[in-house]
């Protein structure tokens, strides 16, 4: 039997972050909520949780040191998911009432108000994976969860390099297009909450499990799955 891989939750002080523990210790790994460098660094995976403003988020990751620890994990190789407002920080910037905040420039783009009548963009809602997608496998046609006033509303990533794979970009739409989730190498990162998508956000966190080594390295620093976490 394959063990199950060892997953960091980053713990920065992000809200409801328990949810997230549950699904993916449903999903099948084993997961601890940490900031520790040591086990952000060591695991199989780590998992970048958000909700609220933008500006927040990234003043809560500074506090952990996690864009220096973020850049090192994808310079290895090793895989990252952010989720809803995770996934904003990993652009340039956002735009909230006029205040510009920086993000951590894993792509290029901006976080700005989403173009809809009704904001926030709350419910279920269909998605359009890229061919080949990994974290849509078998749930394609599949709705799910989303919560947020913000998105990137265009994707400015530059894919004329010769011999490079370009990211997928999975779509959503409220009011007009906003990527709903992008997968480039070891960075995935969704908008909508996995944790609050019921089957299909618990298959989609097991195909990202899917693609993590297992290294061994978190051995006796992490519960075994359905252990749960103290809270």
């Amino acid at each position: 039997m394959t063990e199950a891989p060892s997953v960091v939750v980053l713990d920065y002080g992000a809200g409801n972050v328990r949810s997230a523990v549950r699904a993916l210790e449903e999903a099948g790994a084993r997961v601890v909520l940490s900031a520790d460098p040591r086990d952000v660094m060591d695991a199989d995976g780590l998992v970048v949780p958000g909700v609220g403003a933008f500006a927040a988020v990234m003043e809560g990751l500074r506090a952990v040191d996690a864009p220096r620890l973020i850049d090192r994990r994808l310079s290895g190789g090793r895989p990252v998911l952010g989720i809803c407002v995770g996934l904003q920080v990993m652009f340039d910037r956002g735009v909230e009432h006029g205040h510009e905040s920086e993000g951590l420039a894993q792509w290029p783009g901006t976080v700005e108000r989403l173009d809809a009548p009704v904001v926030p963009h709350m419910g279920w809602n269909e998605v359009r994976p890229p061919e080949g997608s990994v974290l849509f496998r078998g749930i394609e046609d599949e709705r799910f969860y989303f919560v947020h006033s913000y998105g990137v509303r265009e994707w400015e990533f530059d894919q004329s390099i010769e011999h490079m794979v370009p990211p997928g970009v999975t779509w959503s739409e409220h009011g007009a297009p906003f990527v709903a989730a992008v997968e480039n190498g070891p960075l995935s990162a969704t908008q909508f909450h996995p944790e609050k998508s019921s089957a299909a956000g618990i298959a989609l966190l097991r195909n990202w499990l899917s693609t993590l080594p297992r290294t061994g390295r978190m051995a006796g620093r992490i519960p075994a799955p359905g252990s749960g976490v103290p809270a």
